[in-house]
């Protein structure tokens, strides 16, 4: 099928063609009107009904990975890693090959990808150091005056799912008050985990907390220990009188607060890494066991559910974000290790939903889109020495930065009939995009009441425009603007300023190897003044930064590019920040527990639920 504007003059051309086939019979004339009246009805029912179904209220299919990098794929110039069903969208749609993600970081990421805007206008970008939801029982979240896509087509009419990774909160004021919970914001159905998979999720695998406790935990109560030991020493032998009971209170604040801590991370892995059907935890702690077959049953049965009726499926993967794990048919098969063999477990996953959309004849009416929530995290190292973050590609850099390699990240839309297969676009465009794409697809109305970040992709897909509407892009390091890109449409330039950048550690590595990530402030960063300047289009590595004496037009790009920021800050508005550390912090009155906690929130229905489908066999 031609994209609309073209579909519509191959309709006439048909009826022509009718009209032709009829008159050319030469029988007696009122039958050759007859028969001319029926084939022109027929046709033109035909056309406008094929028509009509393929363009409007399509099936939507999002499949976004998580931490993986753009050069991990085969239709981004792998060679050693399998993935010929994501290579396969690629060969029968669009690739984008500058796509890029809102943030370089989970949390703010995703609620870009759902709402189509900056995460900094939905508080959803964090002031403090940490920049993601790690506690289920976090009071933060996508606040519930956000509209999602997923919202807007349930209003008209869609089945609405997730099935994966949510990682934008769950509760406000109490354990089961659901306020940020995806069917709070447009899901009907919800198979996955509310937080996201952690090493501390997985026995054996680490922890991300342990520097971090080491450090800002362990030490300070060390010293507190010390002091309050040397004021009862010195209260004991005279030499300073200490009021008692206030020694008391301070051993007892220190000593609940110890035996909370040790309790909390004893139990983090029961505690915050369980699996969820609607409101109801089905297996607290998450088993990894087959989780990947899991995943995909649940959306290949969604499918299934509604092969009479559009539907919106986002499957969100826990491939290949830390704890890696991967299933006994893909485990050892890879030339990657376990990071390899995730990426092909899930490209399996990839296979099984396309599968199942040409067994219900959906192919043709199913608009797919793969991508990640931001590119690989370089820093991922096993204790034992082993690669578990991906490859970027050529690109600097990694999650948690905005580096090309942290944000440009794998982009593929397929739609045939509607989307011209085996095409390239390198032109800017972002995962906020999605938003207004979609929304328009299933005919509802964009938002009139807020300013929508994201632009409708079809134009630029199907060829009717040939330049991205991203004259600017604005790359946030949590809160803290980063770094502006720039694509003059007099130009095939793409400049791109960084106000500050990382210190990576060690200082000639790739990435922040010491801290795990990279941070947005303090000695973290290296202010730039004037800000370092890059032509992606010469220069898509970012190895060389341009001077006055290198670009001409330095101190003029620069100019433009500052008017762009005072506008976008103009546009901004206070909102409450949902990742402070009031909202970030584990408050237990909001932990969910499918037990009690004397139990460790222990229950495992999953299993018992596959057990018994297995005996009705």
């Amino acid at each position: 099928m031609l994209p609309r504007c073209h579909t519509d003059l191959k309709a006439y051309a048909a009826l022509g063609l009718c009209a032709k086939a009829a008159v050319e019979r030469k029988p007696s004339l009122f039958l050759k009107k007859m028969r001319l009246l029926l084939f022109l009805t027929v046709c033109q029912y035909a056309i406008s009904s094929v028509h009509t179904y393929s363009v409007s209220n399509p099936n939507v299919i999002l499949l976004m990975a998580d931490d993986l990098g753009i050069g991990d794929l085969g239709c981004y110039g792998n060679r050693t890693l399998r993935t010929p069903y994501i290579d396969r969208l690629a060969k029968e749609g669009v690739t984008l090959t500058q796509h890029i993600a809102a943030s370089p970081l989970c949390t703010p990421s995703r609620a870009a990808f759902l709402t189509g805007r900056y995460p900094i206008r939905s508080g959803m970008a964090a002031f403090s150091r940490v920049g993601v939801f790690l506690f289920s029982a976090s009071s933060g979240g996508l606040p519930s005056e956000e509209i999602t896509f997923s919202k807007l087509l349930k209003q008209r009419g869609y089945a609405t799912a997730l099935i994966g990774k949510w990682h934008l909160g769950m509760n406000c004021e109490s354990s089961n008050d659901f306020c940020h919970h995806p069917l709070s914001h447009g899901f009907d159905y919800f198979y996955g985990l509310t937080v996201t998979n952690l090493r501390d999720c997985k026995p054996g695998q680490g922890s991300v907390f342990l520097k971090g406790v080491q450090k800002y935990l362990v030490i300070p109560v060390q010293i507190l220990g010390v002091t309050l030991v040397s004021l009862a020493v010195v209260h004991y032998v005279g030499l300073l009188k200490v009021p008692f009971q206030a020694l008391g209170y301070c051993l007892l604040i220190t000593a609940i607060s110890l035996v909370v801590l040790i309790f909390f991370f004893h139990h983090f892995r029961h505690l915050n890494c369980f699996l969820m059907r609607d409101h109801q935890i089905i297996q607290q702690p998450l088993s990894y066991e087959n989780l990947t077959q899991r995943l995909t049953t649940e959306a290949v049965q969604f499918i299934g559910r509604n092969t009479d009726t559009p539907f919106l499926l986002l499957l969100s993967y826990l491939h290949v974000h830390t704890a890696l794990y991967a299933s006994n048919m893909f485990r050892g098969k890879s030339k990657h290790g376990l990071y390899g063999d995730a990426v092909e477990e899930m490209d399996w996953s990839v296979g099984q939903i396309l599968d199942v959309l040409e067994k219900y004849n959906l192919r043709s009416k199913t608009l797919v889109y793969f991508s990640s929530d931001q590119g690989a995290h370089t820093e991922e190292i096993s204790s034992s020495g082993e690669v578990h973050g991906g490859y970027n590609g050529i690109y600097k850099g990694g999650k948690s930065t905005n580096w090309e390699g942290g944000i440009r990240v794998p982009g593929l839309l397929r739609w045939p009939g509607l989307i011209p297969a085996g095409t390239y676009m390198d032109e800017p465009t972002s995962n906020m995009d999605i938003f207004p794409t979609i929304v328009k697809l299933a005919g509802a109305q964009l938002p009139y009441d807020r300013i929508i970040d994201g632009h409708d992709l079809m134009p630029l897909l199907q060829g009717k425009v040939t330049r991205s509407k991203h004259e600017f892009l604005f790359h946030y390091c949590n809160a803290y603007l980063n770094a502006v890109r720039w694509h003059p449409g007099n130009s095939e330039s793409v400049w791109k300023v960084f106000f500050f950048t990382p210190n990576f550690s060690p200082e000639d590595s790739n990435g922040c190897y010491d801290s795990h990530v990279c941070f947005c402030h303090g000695g973290f960063i290296t202010r730039h003044d004037p800000p370092l300047l890059f032509d992606l289009s010469r220069d898509p590595e970012e190895k060389v930064p341009l001077t006055p004496k290198t670009e001409s037009r330095f101190y003029e790009i620069l100019k433009v590019i500052q008017l762009a920021v005072a506008s976008h800050t103009r546009s901004l508005q206070a909102v409450p920040d949902q990742l402070s550390w009031d909202n970030l912090l584990w408050k237990p009155w909001l932990q969910p527990c499918c037990s009690s906690l004397f139990q460790s929130c222990y229950c495992d229905y999953e299993s018992e639920d596959s057990l018994l489908e297995v005996h009705s066999g």
